[in-house]
């Protein structure tokens, strides 16, 4: 099991990290790409008016904030369960 745990809590946290942290624009990238897949997807439904926005790039870094603190806990856990 803490194999398991120490392989998702480093995995979690530096994904998490990289987007919480901004790291090369990659919450600005993900909230272009979703505006691009939610403009797609009302395309293909006939509806050619403007695509709204969901998600901003704030939210996405506050959502990968949780999913950073996510991996610290799952790395503390898989350390404390090798004692």
């Amino acid at each position: 099991m803490a194999t398991v745990l120490l392989t998702a809590g480093p995995t979690a946290l530096v994904g998490g990290g990289w987007v919480a942290l901004d790291i090369r624009g990659s919450a600005a990238r993900l909230a272009r790409r979703a505006e691009a897949d939610a403009e797609l997807r009302r395309h293909s439904q006939g509806d050619l008016g403007p695509a709204t926005r969901t998600i901003t790039a704030g939210l996405y870094r506050y959502m990968a904030t949780f999913m950073a603190l996510g991996g610290v806990v799952l790395t503390l856990v898989g350390l404390l369960e090798l004692l």
